[in-house]
């Protein structure tokens, strides 16, 4: 596969992209540092603009919903932080496509057809490397990734070869759990999906994973061994601890009207209310997100794009505090795995085991 020399990549160079990351990991960053990252950063809407058409005309009249995102400034950070031997350069989520299909089933015919796809963008992972179905994550994470590397003959294209998106494959079920896990770190001090805080949410939320799988999927998550009914005790006796899902039927999902203009600015304060910035032209938001990352460092701003507002609702409704869906299919669930079952067998583990098990993630 070509590849352009590296001293036109977009920040300068990959190495220099490197060393602006490590000053970020290293708390000392100059403006040229950051310069640099918001270049690399913004070299990306290309590749997903490309990647977006590409999906849009293979889901036509499917069913199945496609949305975009730009990785907030704030998570590539962190994930600095959280992984210290991660290079900058090779960050490959930075760049993201969302598809969400009904079923499992649906979801692998057509990453299966996908891979079948002929052009030049080489996806770089093993076919099971990131299937988080087969192999859910110890947080109850389940979806499936791949990433690809951007490679095009245009004189335009080339000027973002070797850049990474990756592309995340879930179903209704899955992503209603993980928009849920967002929220539960929008509004405490815990983060289950990075593994950090009160270890109790984390919990919580993989033993929800496995009520979800089981009831609506017919598979198995974080907690293969266990019983039906025993995952189902589980997570209630941590759910009358934390009220968990009192709190998240709390939260009332915003009123925002998202225009028909493609690219929405979400900007979420710290006391959890959103406000809905719409571009129609996308070099107009990624001036406006730097912006408003530089002016509101204490706030959550990510730009995202979709074609419908019912889209951009879907795809990122943690965004707009709607949790509504989880709880549906989590009480659905749960009466599943409880009526008429046996009494529970096979291994048993009790909530001190878990939280043991948990504490050794």
């Amino acid at each position: 596969m070509k590849t352009r020399p590296d001293a036109s990549f977009p920040g300068g160079s990959k190495g220099r992209v490197n060393r602006a990351g490590e000053a970020i990991r290293n708390n000392n960053p100059t403006d040229e540092d950051l310069l640099a990252i918001d270049e690399w950063r913004a070299a990306h809407r290309g590749v997903l603009n490309t990647f977006q058409a590409i999906l849009r005309n293979r889901t036509r009249n499917t069913g199945i919903t496609v949305a975009q995102r730009h990785k907030r400034k704030r998570t590539i950070f962190d994930k600095l932080n959280r992984y210290p031997t991660m290079q900058l350069a090779r960050m490959d989520d930075v760049a993201g496509c969302r598809l969400i299909f009904k079923r499992v089933k649906e979801l692998y015919g057509f990453r299966e057809k996908f891979h079948r796809a002929r052009f030049n963008h080489r996806r770089r992972n093993a076919l099971d490397k990131y299937d988080y179905i087969k192999h859910a994550k110890d947080t109850g994470y389940r979806g499936v990734h791949d990433v690809y590397e951007y490679d095009v003959n245009s004189a335009v294209g080339k000027e973002l070869a070797g850049l990474y998106v990756e592309i995340q494959y879930r179903t209704l079920v899955q992503h209603a759990w993980a928009t849920a896990v967002e929220l539960v770190g929008f509004v405490t001090e815990s983060q289950p999906k990075f593994q950090q805080g009160d270890k109790r949410y984390e919990v919580a939320m993989a033993l929800a994973s496995e009520i979800l799988a089981r009831a609506h999927e017919d598979t198995k998550a974080a907690f293969p061994d266990m019983s039906d009914r025993e995952i189902v005790r589980e997570f209630l006796a941590l759910d009358k601890e934390l009220r968990l899902l009192q709190m998240l039927r709390g939260l009332n999902a915003t009123g925002k009207a998202v225009s028909a203009k493609r690219n929405a600015i979400l900007i979420i304060s710290s006391s959890g209310e959103l406000e809905v910035q719409m571009y129609r032209d996308a070099p107009d938001a990624i001036r406006a997100l730097f912006e408003l990352e530089r002016d509101f460092p204490e706030r959550d701003v990510v730009l995202v794009r979709a074609d419908t507002s019912d889209e951009v609702r879907i795809a990122f409704r943690n965004y707009f505090s709607d949790a509504r869906d989880f709880i549906r299919l989590l009480e659905d669930g749960c009466a599943q795995l409880t009526k008429g079952a046996a009494p529970a067998s096979g291994r048993k583990k009790s909530k001190k085991g878990i939280a043991r098990q948990a504490s050794k993630r």
